[in-house]
């Protein structure tokens, strides 16, 4: 597959992590692969904790033209200079998001396997949208998301579509084809080396 037909990289940060350790592994995957998106995924409820994350990670980010978008927290985008907001309700907030955020941001949708969901969150002004798990995960329902529906969708639809949820080297040849992102997160940070582990994950692509 062409550089140019490979699907980008999008790299999900662990829902928990230290900054002082995961920083440096992020940095050196930044520094080794072309990432098109971060999303920062920290499940704290801490704003002050959340917003000092967020502003580590985006020096490391927008230092590489990389951008960064976080889950759900809408009013922490423009607080801390991000790119927008990654939303896990499928359409129902797109709306509000855009409006709060401007036209500008990104504004991205988790469908989990439903064609349905993911339509509504086209036509709201999603952009893109996520499915997933493709692998055995406890993402979403725990339902997994198939190639059929990522296949339909590529064939008939313009927005972009990102494969998510415990991805194999074996479902990432597979998907290759009909996704437009592959979003990793702990297939690559649970590894000893993640700049390796990401590279053979990029390879398998083709």
């Amino acid at each position: 597959m062409a550089d140019e037909d490979r699907p980008q990289i999008y790299l999900l940060t662990p829902t928990s992590f230290e900054p002082e350790t995961f920083l440096p592994k992020l940095k050196a995957v930044l520094e080794a692969h072309e990432i098109a998106c971060i999303r920062l995924c920290h499940a704290s409820k801490d704003e002050l904790e959340l917003g000092r994350i967020a502003d580590a990670i985006r020096e490391l980010a927008h230092a590489r033209d990389v951008a960064l978008v976080i889950d759900s927290h809408i009013h922490l985008v423009e607080r801390h200079g991000l790119d927008g907001v990654h939303l896990t309700d499928g359409a129902r907030s797109i709306r509000h998001a855009r409006k709060e955020l401007g036209e500008d941001a990104i504004v991205g949708a988790y469908c989990g396997n439903s064609r349905h969901d993911g339509m509504n969150a086209g036509e709201a002004g999603a952009d893109y949208v996520c499915f997933g798990p493709i692998g055995e995960s406890a993402l979403g329902t725990g339902e997994r998301a198939e190639f059929d529906l990522f296949q339909w969708w590529s064939e008939m639809i313009e927005v972009p579509v990102v494969a998510e949820g415990a991805l194999t080297l074996d479902l990432v040849r597979q998907f290759a084809p009909v996704s437009d992102w592959f979003a990793f997160g702990d297939e690559i940070w649970k590894s000893e080396d993640p700049v390796a582990t990401l590279g053979a994950l990029v390879a398998a692509m083709g």
